[in-house]
C-alpha cells in the first residue's frame, strides 16, 4: 500500500465525510482501537452472567475488544450512523395503550436494517478505493464481534446513555451503526462527546423489566428485547406479564429519552412500516400461518426470530390482553397444531384470559 502524507490523509477524510452523507449517512467519525476502558467492562459483564445464554458474547474472547484481533493490520475504525426512525401512521405510545395491539420495535418495521447498511458501507469503501487505490479494509454492521457502540463513542458520534444506547445531542437515539475497519492511518475525530444524561434516570424508571439494573448496566436476561428476540425456548414465567403486547423488541427506554425530541424522521423508504407492522392487530398476526409469516417478513429483521418465536412472543401478548372470547378461540385452535414451546405460553395466555 503507497505511504500517505498527513495532508492527504486529512483530505481524503473529508472526501469520506462528503461521500457519507451522498450515501445516507447522517454522521461519521474515526477513532483509534484502543478499547481498554470497554474491554474491562465487557469482561465484568460477561463474568456477572448478565449477557445470558448469548454465548457468543464471550466465545468471542478479546476480539471483540481488539478490532486489531478480528481483522489484522487494522489502525482505524470509520463509525457511521444512520437514523432509521420511520414516519409514524400511529404513535407509538399509543399502539402499547391499546392491549389488542401487537407493538415491534420501532427499528424492525421495515427492512432489515443489515442489508441496507452493509451495502451502503461497502459503497463507501469503493468510493474510497477509487479514490486512493488498494487499501486494507473490512465492513460491519451489527454482523461481528464488534464494540460498535464503543467505537461510535470514541468517534464523537454520541454517549453511552444509562440505557447503553448511543444518544446524539442532536439526533438522539434512532439510528443505525456500522463500521470501516481500514489500515489508513486517518486522523482520528479529536470532538469529545460529553455525557449529557446528568441525574436522568427516565430509561431506568420505565424499563418495564428493571433490566436497567444500574446506570449503564443493563441485564440482558431480563430485558425484553432479549427475551422476544434473542432467547430461544420458554420466556420465564415472571416477566411474561410485563411484557404486555411487546411482541418484538422493546424501544420504551428510548421513547422516554428527553434526547429523542430532537431525533429525525428517516429519509429511507425501507425503514418505513411494512404491512401496517406499526399498529397491527394481535389476532391477525396470530392468524399467520407459517407461509404467511415467511412471505410478510421477507427481508426484515424479524424473520431472524422464526415462526415458533413469534407465535409464542404474540401467545404472552394476548394473555395480556383483555378478555375475549375470540381471544380465547384463537388461542385454543392454535393450540392444536403449535410446537410445545408455542403450546405452554398458549396455556399460560388462557389462565391469564379466565382470570
Amino acid at each position: 500500500m503507497p505511504t500517505f502524507s498527513s495532508q492527504q490523509l486529512a483530505q481524503l477524510s473529508q472526501e469520506i465525510q462528503q461521500f457519507s452523507q451522498t450515501l445516507g449517512f447522517q454522521q461519521v467519525g474515526i477513532s483509534d482501537i484502543n478499547l481498554s476502558k470497554h474491554e474491562a467492562y465487557l469482561n465484568e459483564w460477561i463474568e456477572l452472567g448478565l449477557h445470558g445464554e448469548m454465548a457468543y458474547m464471550a466465545r468471542h474472547g478479546s476480539m471483540r475488544s481488539h478490532p486489531e484481533e478480528l481483522v489484522p493490520g487494522t489502525l482505524r475504525v470509520i463509525s457511521l450512523r444512520m437514523d432509521y426512525l420511520p414516519p409514524e401512521l400511529t404513535p407509538p405510545q399509543d399502539v402499547l395503550r391499546d392491549k389488542n395491539k401487537g407493538y415491534i420495535s420501532r427499528y424492525a418495521l421495515g427492512r432489515d436494517y443489515h442489508k441496507l447498511i452493509r451495502k451502503r458501507l461497502q459503497q463507501l469503501a469503493d468510493k474510497i478505493q477509487q479514490s486512493i487505490g488498494e487499501f486494507g479494509y473490512r465492513v460491519f454492521t451489527d454482523s461481528a464481534p464488534v464494540l460498535e457502540k464503543a467505537l461510535a463513542e470514541k468517534a464523537s458520534l454520541g454517549w453511552m446513555g444509562k440505557h447503553t444506547n448511543l444518544i446524539n445531542r442532536k439526533a438522539g437515539s434512532w439510528f443505525f451503526l456500522g463500521e470501516i475497519f481500514t489500515d489508513l492511518p486517518l486522523p482520528v475525530t479529536t470532538k469529545t462527546t460529553e455525557n449529557h444524561c446528568g441525574k436522568c434516570t427516565a430509561c431506568i424508571d420505565i424499563c418495564p423489566t428493571q433490566a436497567i439494573i444500574a446506570p449503564y448496566k443493563v441485564d440482558a436476561k431480563r430485558c425484553i428485547s432479549y427475551l422476544t428476540i434473542e432467547l430461544h425456548g420458554s420466556i420465564p414465567v415472571e416477566f411474561r406479564a410485563d411484557i404486555g403486547n411487546r411482541i418484538y423488541g422493546c424501544d420504551d427506554c428510548q421513547l422516554v429519552c428527553p434526547w429523542n425530541r430532537f431525533a429525525k424522521n428517516t429519509n429511507e423508504k425501507d425503514f418505513f412500516s411494512r404491512h401496517r407492522l406499526d399498529c397491527a392487530g394481535l389476532l391477525e398476526l396470530f392468524n399467520w400461518d407459517e407461509a404467511v409469516f415467511l412471505k410478510n417478513t421477507e427481508g426484515s429483521a424479524i424473520r431472524r426470530i422464526g415462526y415458533e418465536r413469534w407465535q409464542r412472543n404474540i401467545a404472552i401478548a394476548l394473555g395480556n390482553s383483555p378478555k375475549s372470547d375470540a381471544v380465547i378461540s384463537a388461542l385454543n385452535e392454535k393450540h392444536k397444531t403449535a410446537t410445545p414451546v408455542v403450546q405452554e405460553h398458549i396455556e399460560w395466555a388462557l389462565q391469564r384470559q379466565a382470570l
